[in-house]
């Protein structure tokens, strides 16, 4: 009794001890990769005319992730207006040339001028590219531009499916190949292939030119497969001599516990307790 009426008096002159704040539920997840639903939900909301900051808040992604990602996918189209083709020359409107363009037939080039055609920025000395001021603003596309139907100039989209694509492929290429470059290849030559001409085997080498050869001996041996040396494979005698290694085959690993309560015993002891459920087989 004494220590709750010692509590209640501490709680009621100090105060009762301060609480730590809930966790919310909003926090960004961190490294992690945008993913295909996290693109269309940046294309979506561009479409929206969201800002960076309110897509960010969507997908659980800080605003400059969603920033860069725009900005290293953008898709350029050279597309016109409603009954207007392509022109982006800044002389476009005020423009009476006729006949600039070589490849219109005489017919056309007497009838209107090169503006209307959109061919003519080409063949044009005239020609100034006019951008749009408002693709210098975020979001810098025009997914979400209600002028869209109206503009003739170069228009710039996100699209999220070719986004994914286009990281999918640089991820896949950035794991592929060797990273040497022509300079360190020649100066590993230098060192390996004499002394292999000469019967050295490549574990001898590596042993009396560690301070030399900065890599391991498993890359020397990588690098001969490739035949990026002089040397070649047929040099060292004893490799010629060795079988190729079998690949041992991909193996899918099974959980056992998907196994508990599925064997033959445990359909047996259902079917004692439940003897009228009907048996079918699959095919």
């Amino acid at each position: 009794m004494e220590v709750n009426s010692s509590e209640k008096y501490y709680n009621r002159v100090i105060g009762p001890p301060p609480v730590a704040p809930a966790k919310t539920g909003g926090s960004m997840a961190k490294y992690k990769q945008l993913t295909l639903n996290d693109r269309f939900s940046i294309e979506a909301g561009l479409r929206d005319g969201k800002s960076f900051k309110a897509i960010g808040e969507t997908i659980g992604k800080d605003c400059a992730t969603v920033f860069k990602n725009v900005r290293s996918h953008l898709a350029f189209r050279n597309t016109g207006a409603y009954g207007r083709p392509f022109n982006d020359c800044l002389n476009r409107r005020k423009c009476q040339l006729s006949g600039v363009c070589k490849n219109c037939p005489s017919e056309k080039k007497r009838a209107r001028y090169c503006s209307l055609c959109g061919k003519c920025t080409a063949s044009c000395l005239l020609y100034q590219k006019e951008e749009c001021q408002k693709l210098a603003k975020p979001p810098y596309v025009c997914n979400g531009c209600r002028q869209q139907r109206f503009c003739t100039l170069e228009k710039r989209f996100y699209d999220g499916a070719k986004a994914h694509s286009g990281y999918s492929e640089v991820l896949s290429e950035a794991r592929q190949g060797i990273a040497l470059s022509d300079k360190e290849r020649k100066r590993l030559d230098d060192i390996i292939s004499p002394l292999l001409l000469k019967g050295q085997s490549l574990h001898h080498i590596c042993l009396n030119h560690k301070a030399e050869r900065m890599v391991s001996e498993r890359t020397l041996y990588t690098y001969m497969d490739a035949n990026l040396f002089s040397a070649r494979n047929i040099d060292m005698p004893r490799k010629v001599r060795m079988r190729p290694r079998r690949k041992k085959p991909d193996t899918i690993k099974v959980d056992p516990k998907c196994r508990e309560g599925r064997t033959l015993n445990d359909f047996k002891t259902f079917m004692a307790f439940h003897p009228d459920t009907p048996v079918v087989q699959r095919q």
